[in-house]
């Protein structure tokens, strides 16, 4: 279970930003005037204002049912319940990719700044770190590599492709 979060730094759309919502376990523990991040089945028992999102397990199976629903979330949180585990990545690439959400999609949990680029490249466009990471150190993490190889969320075609482009228009011309 992620720790709630209060008032921490977070990264989000490469800047350093206050983080506004409180994670919380249970619906019950809801903060009076502040955003919460209710776990998954809480949210979906909610009015699901604007003032409450959504935070997934990483167990969770991303549906094409799922997805309309979340489409009303300002923002989905994906739990990383420890650092080796990878199936956060797939439900925000099938959230981005399959099913089009536009919003927010942030990591949380066991999350360290060696994740940040590849989590980025899946579709996470914010960070809320583990206690014990520098979050500047994070921030410059996010431009470890120039150029990628492979295909992702934020560049559709894979490099040997953008290649061979580049190549045609500047014989082209």
């Amino acid at each position: 279970m992620p720790e709630p979060i209060s008032r921490r730094p977070l990264i989000a759309d490469r800047r350093i930003v206050t983080d506004e919502w409180v994670l919380c376990e249970t619906a019950d523990s809801r903060p009076e005037g502040r955003p919460t991040l209710l776990p998954l089945a809480d949210w979906q028992a909610s009015d699901k204002g604007r003032d409450s999102a959504p935070w997934l397990p990483s167990d969770t199976e991303m549906t094409a049912e799922l997805a309309r629903e979340l489409e009303a979330a300002p923002l989905v949180a994906i739990d990383f319940p420890k650092f080796t585990d990878g199936r956060g990545y797939s439900i925000a690439r099938l959230l981005r990719e399959r099913h089009g959400y536009s919003g927010q999609v942030r990591a949380i949990g066991d999350v360290l700044i060696d994740q940040l680029f590849y989590l980025s490249r899946c579709g996470f466009d914010a960070f809320s770190l583990r206690e014990d990471q520098v979050i500047e150190d994070a921030l410059n993490a996010l431009n470890t590599f120039s150029r990628s190889y492979q295909p992702g969320t934020d560049e559709a075609e894979p490099l040997f492709r953008r290649r061979l482009r580049e190549a045609r228009e500047r014989n082209a011309a």
